[in-house]
């Protein structure tokens, strides 16, 4: 793999995660807070933890408007859980003031495998890697893909398989946090696929 620079959105979140999880794989990480430290990346992590929360941060911190633009122009990002969210073009359940970027045609439905108490890990079977651990807190659930949506992974929590790893073009999205599996595969099928 080549050495890249990649940012992990650092705004509210599980950042810590994948920077770990990103050090190991041997490529210099970034924690973005500002739009000049956006600029300065090739890749990004945008983290699990609030979804409405980042929303929130991101229109305070001036990189709302420029995060959209990167992710126009091209920039590969990985949205795990709430950054899922965040990138979907339809969130189901919403706030009435929540907005997403509609970089990944797929609708999701926040909290769709259960509220923090019902939080779970599950093998998940991810196309190109194998089976890594599936952890799944307050976990989004992808009700529907368009065409371009091509799944890398499905889940089954007992109401048919839903997909929970997904890419459309230089856009990821999970519905778990493969950076609390103290697994890389993951992140290193994102990056090199850059």
């Amino acid at each position: 793999m080549v050495a890249r620079r990649v940012g992990v959105l650092s705004l509210q979140g599980d950042v810590g995660e994948h920077v770990s999880v990103l050090e190991s794989l041997d490529v210099e990480v970034l924690k973005v807070r500002t739009p000049q430290q956006l600029a300065s990346v090739d890749a990004l992590v945008v983290p699990g933890g609030e979804s409405t929360t980042i929303a929130h941060l991101l229109v305070t911190s001036g990189l709302q408007d420029e995060l959209g633009a990167s992710i126009n122009d091209g920039l590969p990002v990985f949205g795990t859980c709430a950054g899922l969210i965040l990138l979907s073009a339809e969130v189901l359940d919403g706030r009435s003031d929540q907005w997403s970027y509609a970089a990944l045609a797929l609708s999701v439905r926040r909290n769709g495998y259960g509220r923090q108490i019902a939080s779970f890990e599950s093998p998940v079977e991810v196309r190109g890697v194998g089976e890594v651990a599936g952890v799944f807190i307050r976990a989004p659930k992808i009700e529907r893909c368009d065409d371009g949506v091509d799944v890398l992974a499905t889940y089954d929590h007992g109401d048919g398989a839903h997909p929970v790893l997904v890419r459309q073009g230089n856009v990821w999205g999970a519905s778990f946090h493969p950076e609390l599996a103290h697994d890389a595969r993951v992140h290193g099928l994102f990056l090199d696929s850059i």
